[in-house]
């Protein structure tokens, strides 16, 4: 009599089908014995799996894919390590015998573990996302641009738990566990995925008050006149400012009456008409659009920065990872963060 056991949740033919060939070592060397024992073990348990709840060699090896002699000798080898017979096989049945009802009542619930795992891999990168998401950012980026946007997303999607990491040192993905990162400047990281959400612009403010006291600097020579507020890098560096002149990157560092670690500190200071400072756009276009500020040198604003969206490889992206990326890029590139357009038009 044909014996079968109902495993459950039946090993997929992907799972059963990846059956590695016998470890044999190469001639003159000695085997591995603890390699030649997992392949042995590994090889055998998928086949015994199949043939018990087939019942049969034949629909076993058709169900892994794989010929029936390869089958046979599989839980042959493995009998011969267990040192007992796991079925009784005649022309017309194949059943377990008392040793293989044991043997399986074992292992089946291995293999199921083993099986839930792979369904769950596939799923956080085929199914709903859902899981957890560790993003960082700039500080004054992530709190103005990203930060604003969580709310919607995570009502489109709420198994998503999101954990954001604002800081202005360069993210490590590996130690701080990061997924995706916000970067802001040039990419020149050739061992991650960079794609650019939007240019950055850089653009040289200040409040009208300040103008209609200390006049309008002309060219970049002239800033050297007038009080500048400078922004210190996470690094301790203090950050030179970039223009474009007559089609070369030009760099400025200003002898500046106020520097701080804090971007948003700077723009308050702008503000407060203490001098002029050379911000990003994202953090600028809002006070410009309402005439909070004035901007000076518009036509010297250089072009070749960018705010980028970063991981570490394209190759299985979970879902969880792609929706948000997809999601980030669509709802910045909406928000109209072009100053400088804007700003040419309206001196055209």
């Amino acid at each position: 009599m044909t014996h079968q056991t109902p495993l459950g949740k039946r090993p997929s033919s992907a799972m059963l089908s990846a059956v590695p060939p016998s470890s044999r070592a190469p001639s003159g060397e000695r085997a591995d014995p603890l390699a030649s024992s997992f392949a042995t073990t590994y090889a055998g348990v998928l086949a015994f799996i199949a043939v018990a709840e087939e019942g049969s060699f034949a629909r076993a090896a058709d169900r892994l894919g794989i010929g029936r002699s390869a089958v046979s000798r599989s839980v042959q080898r493995l009998e011969r390590q267990l040192h007992a017979r796991l079925f009784l096989r005649t022309t017309r049945s194949t059943g377990l015998t008392h040793e293989g009802e044991l043997f399986y009542a074992r292992c089946h619930s291995g293999v199921e573990c083993i099986l839930q795992a792979v369904e769950e891999m596939q799923d956080l990168r085929e199914g709903p996302p859902r899981g957890r998401l560790r993003v960082s950012s700039p500080v004054s980026f992530g709190r103005r641009v990203v930060a604003p946007l969580l709310c919607e997303f995570q009502k489109t999607y709420p198994e998503l738990a999101i954990d954001i990491l604002l800081s202005d040192k360069p993210t490590d993905f590996i130690s701080d566990r990061v997924d995706v990162a916000f970067r802001d400047g040039r990419m020149d990281d050739a061992e991650i995925i960079a794609k650019q959400i939007v240019p950055m612009q850089m653009l040289v403010c200040a409040s009208p008050e300040y103008q209609r006291i200390n006049g309008t600097p002309a060219t970049v020579d002239e800033l050297a006149h007038h009080p500048c507020i400078n922004y210190r890098l996470a690094s301790g560096r203090v950050h030179e400012w970039e223009f474009k002149v007559d089609g070369q990157l030009r760099k400025f560092l200003p002898d500046a009456r106020l520097t701080y670690n804090d971007a948003d500190l700077v723009l308050q200071a702008v503000l407060d008409g203490l001098g002029v400072a050379q911000m990003p756009g994202y953090l600028v276009c809002g006070s410009l659009r309402s005439g909070a500020l004035v901007p000076f040198l518009v036509q010297h604003a250089p072009d070749d920065r960018g705010h980028y969206i970063t991981y570490l490889s394209r190759q299985h992206l979970p879902s969880r990872m792609r929706v948000f990326i997809d999601f980030m890029t669509t709802r910045i590139r909406a928000a109209n963060l072009d100053c400088v357009s804007e700003l040419s038009l309206r001196v055209a």
